[in-house]
């Protein structure tokens, strides 16, 4: 995947512009920084979409900003039946916009009167709750099959360079991510979709104030390029630490598995109820107490962590029993040695 981004980027940058630091302005020929113009045709490339877009505002700006442009004021939307992210409901609220919940844990549930008629849909590639055993592909495929007009909108955050095709790829309309979750600068996100849909948004985005510098642009694309390899390594790191947690048997620990929770994480599920008191004492001995951005380019240290908040929407006692970690950039000695400290401090 990384050799396969730098050959995109070749085929828009030479040898001598991609060591460029990037320009700055709306540019009289494009209305955009000429540098965010060349990258967007590689995020768009890499893709394999027809179009792309950086925006402001992370992955949260970068679906507001699609919303504002493919949906209207009271529209109905179709969403998996889960808890909703934080941040997304923001938008629906500002926006009226209604949520009609499906189950795509089972498909042959499905109201497909429900679905059949003209509607957005978002499907949030990552696991948002423990049950969750959808198939991203075939979710899309379905709802296709269904009603060929619906409007497919996938989140991808946490996912984007470590699965090999995402929901543009998919069959989906328009896929969205935040560029700080591959390592790369804050606050800017991507939108992968057709020109029809992207036209207006950069429309909607013209002023100055509201552009991706080139500057930013570049460090988007230089950053993204460590993050395969990157996320290959703490893929590695989660299972080996999780057979690891087996073989060992460490004292409390009642079960050890691998979730896709957001991030691709190591669940840690404890005899006691002990959860709050183990992060608490991880932190002293090395471990971050909470995310930047979810495997930013600022998060080194493993992350011991509560559960997800849509895991503990579903489940509030898992606050107490159940604790989340991430390797980031640590490797499997390390996140065991934290663990079994704390626990015997905890304990």
């Amino acid at each position: 995947m990384q050799f396969r981004l730098v050959e995109c980027i070749s085929h828009y940058f030479d040898g001598e512009s991609i060591l460029n630091a990037g320009d700055l302005g709306v540019n009289k020929i494009a209305g955009r920084p000429l540098h965010t113009v060349k990258v967007e045709k590689v995020l768009a490339e890499f893709f394999h979409s027809e179009d792309a877009c950086l925006v402001r505002g992370s992955g949260t700006g970068a679906i507001r900003s699609l919303l504002m442009s493919a949906a209207h004021p009271n529209q109905e939307i179709l969403l998996h039946k889960a808890p909703v992210y934080a941040t997304t409901s923001v938008t629906f609220r500002a926006m009226g916009l209604k949520p009609i919940f499906i189950d795509l844990n089972d498909p042959q549930e499905i109201n497909k009167t429900v679905v059949s008629e003209e509607k957005l849909c978002i499907i949030q590639h990552a696991r948002q709750q423990i049950s969750d055993r959808y198939s991203l592909r075939e979710s899309i495929s379905l709802i296709k099959e269904i009603n060929p007009s619906i409007f497919i909108i996938t989140d991808e955050n946490y996912l984007v360079c470590k699965v090999k095709q995402i929901g543009i790829e998919l069959g989906a309309d328009a896929s969205t991510f935040s560029t700080f979750k591959l390592l790369g600068p804050e606050g800017i996100g991507c939108i992968l979709s057709s020109k029809k849909v992207i036209d207006p948004i950069r429309k909607d985005l013209y002023s100055g104030g509201s552009q991706v510098q080139g500057v930013e642009a570049l460090d988007v694309l230089r950053s993204m390029v460590f993050a395969p390899v990157a996320f290959a390594i703490q893929r590695e790191v989660v299972d080996e630490t999780v057979e690891q947690i087996k073989e060992k048997k460490i004292p409390g620990v009642r079960d050890v598995f691998i979730a896709n929770a957001q991030s691709r994480v190591i669940l840690v599920e404890f005899e006691k109820p002990i959860a709050k008191k183990v992060l608490e004492y991880a932190v002293k001995l090395g471990a971050a107490p909470h995310p930047v951005g979810a495997e930013s380019r600022y998060e080194i240290a493993p992350m011991f962590y509560r559960v997800s908040g849509t895991f503990l929407a579903d489940n509030p006692a898992l606050a107490d029993s159940m604790i989340r970690i991430n390797p980031m950039r640590s490797g499997s000695d390390l996140i065991i040695n934290i663990l079994t400290k704390s626990i015997e401090q905890a304990e």
